[in-house]
């Protein structure tokens, strides 16, 4: 079955690029005496087993230890840091889940891993998505709020918690397509070898032939990366122009000094994550409306490798987020840190722990006079 060119990645998470270029019937695809030949050559398997398997190893465990960290420490156990161990959780699962499994079946054309899972790694590659950027969209509202309205009460933990698992629930909606019309098929060869094909069959069509898919996939594209970034752009434009462009009135103290820094900190590090996704998974999109225009794009002697460096980009976001964390925030930095003590290149002293307690509670007035009783200074640096 040949993969919608139009689909974004939904389809095309799950599909062989090679793939576009059989026919819409296997079993009438002409390949003379030939079998697959959709297989790289080994120093090309090589190259790119080399590229997924440190962008895999470095996700799931940057990821892991992000997760430890903010959950084994109690002062780092903020409201950003709850969402970023939701993102930690999307990113290490699409690593482990996905990544592997459809690079294999990339790489060989074939899929060895049964039925059940072909419907699983695709219901957990478009879940992970949808919670990776539903938390970042969480993560700038809650900033937004903050700095734009900081007399407003901020959220708790169980109120974090509820949005965390709200994200979910809408993202397993969003993915149970994957679970219904996901299947496999055997594709036999003219020289007796076969290959097994883990593709989509909607109730109008399989792949590339169902307006069904082509309609869930455009709202799925509008709703997971146009609309969100168009979103988290507006708040951290907004964010930004509050802590760089505003004027203070009176004289701020050094508490007060303080805990703007560590704002600014913050939305530094989140504007670096949104625009690093956005980057990441621009190219992705960008190849399925091209190719949808231009399907003779398919037929380039270089269309899989082609294919493989666009997936490599997008999905190699989720090993990003932990370097970032680790390079703009000190107290990630500790955690880090503190988790590869053990090694001897690492020099961490006692007053560098994640265990000393530094959040304070106050009363004191805001920069422009307004009294802000009983604000709780957490920094999130």
């Amino acid at each position: 079955m040949a993969c919608n060119l139009s689909c974004n990645m939904t389809c095309n998470i799950s599909c062989n690029l090679s793939l576009v270029n059989t026919s819409c019937e296997l079993n009438d695809t002409d390949y003379g005496d030939s079998g697959n030949m959709f297989i790289l050559p080994l120093w090309k398997q090589m190259l790119w087993t080399f590229l997924y398997a440190t962008m895999v190893f470095v996700a799931t465990g940057g990821n892991l230890i992000v997760i430890w960290i903010v959950l084994a420490h109690k002062r780092m156990r903020t409201v950003t840091n709850y969402f970023l161990v939701n993102l930690s959780i999307a990113d290490a699962m699409v690593s482990t889940l996905n990544v592997t499994f459809n690079y294999i079946y990339m790489l060989n054309s074939d899929w060895p891993f049964g039925t059940l899972y072909c419907k699983i790694t695709q219901f957990v590659a478009v879940l992970s998505i949808c919670a990776s950027v539903f938390t970042l969209m969480a993560i700038s509202i809650d900033r937004y709020m903050a700095i734009m309205h900081p007399l407003r009460p901020r959220m708790g933990r169980r109120t974090t918690l509820c949005i965390a698992g709200a994200i979910w629930v809408v993202g397993t909606i969003l993915s149970l397509p994957m679970l219904i019309f996901f299947t496999t098929v055997v594709q036999d060869f003219p020289n007796g070898d076969s290959r097994v094909v883990c593709y989509s069959e909607w109730p109008d069509g399989a792949t590339n032939e169902s307006y069904q898919e082509y309609l869930y996939n455009l709202a799925f594209m509008v709703l997971t990366y146009f609309l969100p970034i168009s979103s988290m752009s507006f708040t951290y434009i907004r964010v930004g122009i509050e802590l760089w462009g505003s004027q203070s009135i009176g004289e701020c103290t050094q508490r007060q000094l303080e805990n703007i820094k560590s704002k600014r900190r913050v939305v530094k590090m989140m504007i670096v994550v949104v625009s690093i996704f956005a980057v990441c998974w621009l190219p992705f999109h960008a190849y399925f409306i091209f190719t949808s225009i231009m399907p003779e794009i398919t037929n380039h002697p270089s269309i899989q490798d082609i294919y493989l460096a666009i997936y490599w980009l997008a999905m190699s976001n989720s090993m990003y987020n932990p370097i970032i964390y680790c390079w703009m925030n000190h107290r990630f930095r500790r955690g880090f840190k503190q988790f590869f003590s053990c090694c001897p290149f690492v020099h961490l002293t006692p007053d560098k722990l994640l265990t000393r307690r530094e959040a304070v509670t106050s009363r004191y007035n805001s920069c422009s006079g307004s009294p802000d009783a009983h604000y709780r200074i957490v920094r999130n640096d």
